[in-house]
């Protein structure tokens, strides 16, 4: 009868241990796809920062290189092909980045969160509190961003133009409001 009784509150903890762990990933599953808007911004800003050098580059190759007549057909030409390339690879990587999130964030959330955390988290995440926060967010961060870069500008941008220079000179490129490098005397010609 000892044997029973064991066996059956085996069975039972088994049973509730298993609905525990079906509960968890129940909540862990509910929590990613809260979540899907972030993992979406996290790819948007990967494939923007991807392209963000060619950009660049492009810009400053456009300012300097291409006739005045013919940059604005240029920088429309040039912005047609980052809309391109933009508009092929996010959908990939957004995808890519919601078919990963449950193996790369799941076990994260379920080893460090308790089934009583993810419960309060998920409460919180679904709160009112919690989505007037997360519409104020971008407004507290640019609040702060406007206020820290006014506040830095005057000891960065010196900072910077050193580093223009320097990273220019460093590449043997000219730079801006240098004097032209003069060039090493030429050997005389052999007759």
């Amino acid at each position: 009868m000892k044997k029973f009784k064991f066996a059956l509150v085996a069975v039972a903890l088994a049973g509730s241990s298993m609905a525990m762990a079906q509960d968890k990933a129940a909540m862990v599953k509910q929590f990613l796809d809260l979540q899907r808007p972030g993992i979406e911004a996290l790819a948007r800003g990967l494939v923007e920062q991807s392209s963000a050098p060619i950009a660049q580059a492009g810009s400053q190759y456009l300012q300097t290189q291409v006739p005045a007549e013919k940059r604005e057909a240029a920088a429309k030409a040039a912005d047609a092909e980052l809309k391109k390339y933009f508009d092929d690879a996010y959908p990939l990587v957004r995808d890519k980045a919601v078919a990963l999130a449950p193996d790369a964030l799941g076990p994260i959330l379920r080893d460090n969160f308790s089934e009583e955390e993810l419960r309060q988290l998920l409460a919180w995440i679904n709160s009112p509190l919690s989505k007037k926060y997360q519409e104020l967010n971008p407004k507290m961060q640019t609040a702060l961003t406007e206020k820290l870069v006014a506040e830095t500008r005057s000891s960065i941008e010196p900072k910077m133009r050193t580093l223009d220079a320097n990273v220019a000179k460093a590449l043997g490129a000219p730079t801006e409001g240098a004097a032209p490098a003069k060039s090493a005397p030429k050997a005389p010609a052999k007759k």
